[in-house]
């Protein structure tokens, strides 16, 4: 039986509920949120319960030794977690000049910086939540120890990096500790699969007894920092133990009478941001969603916003990012006017690529999560911790070595950051979180998933369902299987460089949950994923 085939079309409705809703890129994980839910946990319960077990379910995107970034509706306002970590203290360009690297590497110590995820998780526990924290990270430890039932497009993913690894061991024996964690009898598991991992669950477990200051101070740091101090790594007690999450206020823009809201840099938000200003002054409702002008336009001023977003974004904590002139309407208007009847090339190189997951969740209180974690390059660094299937993320690949550059690496330092939740009011009162994963794609899914509801009134379901482009470089656009063949002739006509993927995961995966004027909840969950979108 072929779990992951679908040779027919097939299609979902959206999810509507009254008093709790969650969406997320995994079953399991969406039923852990709504069991917390149910048990009277606040929307922050139910999304520390899914993100916690997301780490055990979906470890091809995300894992315990990643970042997180929130957005909170606490009913009255919105609130914006940075949980994102720092480069080592011993970490400098120079070393990496020393070796001859011309760009961080994206495998083995030298891309690793401090996991923020747990220390997310107890935080916004501690501001928002009303469950224990032992009991909201209680499904993620029960689905590591007892094991589950390993979904399609999961199995594909942890197939590719079996490969991929497989592949880099010999250069990298470093490799041989995460095939020791996540593969069995030398194979990675298969669709329908069973997998558990009891080192997973004794590690949430401390996470969960101790606040997360096991991870950072106890036991569980002891772990990591020998590892590193054995192999080459460059962690050290000091990064572990000064790492603190960030509060920080979100940013937005108003498109059409809506304001759309990001976390401020060190993430990419502020691309969605700048190319929804640019966007704005071409009249869009007026102009069909599946047409060459719509296409053309969207591409064109996503162009310009990677431009400013990779010239411009880094650590506001090292340098200033002149975030408010850049989101200014006049600035756009400048933009705007670059945009002609062909495409053309801005200069900036290769965009990030990367494997997250994002949930959202709201109850019946009136809050509301936008959540987003993430080891970055699927599993991440390929660096595991022995015994404690801690994944290290390689966020550091995203730091320039450009020493005029204000992402420059540099100890104690954030680093650019793909991962972006978004947030949707109108009028001071809120419409709902939503956010598409996936490396650079996830400006540009915020994007899209902005026009499709305001623009041309699509439901959340059918703007996830919707096919879509994404710019990678210079001329290069990538279009989904399923964009009409009159666009694909005549973006190429345009200049476009078009190539067109089958391939859905390649653009992203999302969840989106609007509220309704008369308070009922509306959801989608993205096709791209096994995901799930429920409530009650």
């Amino acid at each position: 039986m072929k779990l992951g085939a679908l040779p027919y079309p097939s299609r979902r409705m959206p999810a509507v509920a009254r008093r709790g809703m969650i969406a997320t890129s995994q079953p399991l994980a969406a039923l852990a949120g709504l069991m917390t839910l149910e048990a009277g946990g606040t929307a922050v319960d139910a999304a520390v319960a899914a993100a916690a077990t997301l780490t055990v379910v979906e470890p091809t995107s995300n894992g315990i030794g990643g970042d997180a970034f929130a957005l909170v509706w606490d009913g009255a306002r919105l609130h914006g977690l940075n949980g994102s970590g720092r480069a080592p203290a011993a970490l400098t360009p120079a070393q990496l000049s020393d070796a001859g690297h011309t760009a961080v590497p994206s495998h083995g110590w030298l891309p690793v910086t401090v996991p923020g995820a747990p220390r997310a998780w107890h935080d916004l526990h501690a501001r928002f939540g009303r469950l224990d924290f032992e009991r909201v990270i209680s499904p993620a430890i029960a689905a590591a120890e007892d094991g589950y039932a390993v979904s399609p497009i999961v199995a594909q993913y942890w197939g590719y990096a079996f490969r991929r690894y497989s592949q880099m061991l010999a250069d990298l024996p470093l490799l041989q500790h995460w095939f020791n964690t996540f593969t069995y009898r030398d194979q990675a598991p298969t669709a329908g699969g069973l997998w558990r991992s009891r080192r997973m669950a004794r590690t949430l477990r401390r996470i969960a007894q101790s606040g997360a200051d096991d991870f950072y101070t106890g036991e569980l740091a002891e772990r990591i920092v020998a590892f590193a101090q054995a192999t080459g790594g460059f962690l050290s007690a000091a990064d572990l133990a000064q790492h603190t999450s960030t509060w920080v206020e979100p940013i937005s823009t108003n498109y059409r009478g809506y304001d759309v809201w990001e976390i401020p840099p060190n993430g990419q938000g502020l691309a969605a941001l700048i190319a929804l200003n640019i966007l704005e002054g071409f009249d869009l409702r007026q102009v069909p969603r599946d047409s060459l002008q719509a296409y053309h336009l969207q591409i064109e001023a996503m162009k310009l916003a990677f431009a400013d977003a990779h010239r411009y974004i880094a650590d506001p904590e090292h340098t200033h990012v002149p975030t408010q002139a850049l989101l200014s309407k006049r600035y756009a208007a400048e933009r705007r006017a670059l945009i002609g009847d062909s495409a053309q090339s801005v200069g900036h190189g290769e965009l990030p690529k990367g494997g997250t997951v994002y949930l959202c969740v709201a109850d019946g209180d009136g809050m509301m999560v936008s959540y987003i974690q993430s080891n970055y390059m699927g599993f991440g660094s390929g660096v595991v911790v022995p015994d404690t299937g801690i994944a290290l993320q390689n966020r550091g690949a995203g730091f320039s070595l450009d020493p005029a550059h204000p992402n420059v690496l540099a100890p104690g330092k954030r680093p650019f950051h793909t991962i972006i939740p978004a947030f949707l009011t109108r009028d001071g009162e809120p419409v709902g979180p939503f956010g598409v994963m996936g490396g650079a794609m996830q400006p540009q899914g915020h994007v899209q998933m902005v026009l499709n509801t305001i623009d041309w009134d699509l439901n959340p379901q059918a703007s996830l369902d919707a096919p879509r482009w994404q710019f990678v470089a210079g001329m290069n656009v990538l279009l989904e299987y399923g964009v009409p063949q009159h666009i694909i002739e005549g973006l190429d006509a345009l200049g476009h460089n078009v190539d067109v993927r089958a391939e859905g995961g390649t653009f992203g995966r999302g969840q989106i949950i609007w509220r309704m004027e008369n308070g009922s909840l509306v959801a989608g969950s993205d096709p791209r994923a096994d995901g799930l979108a429920i409530g009650f």
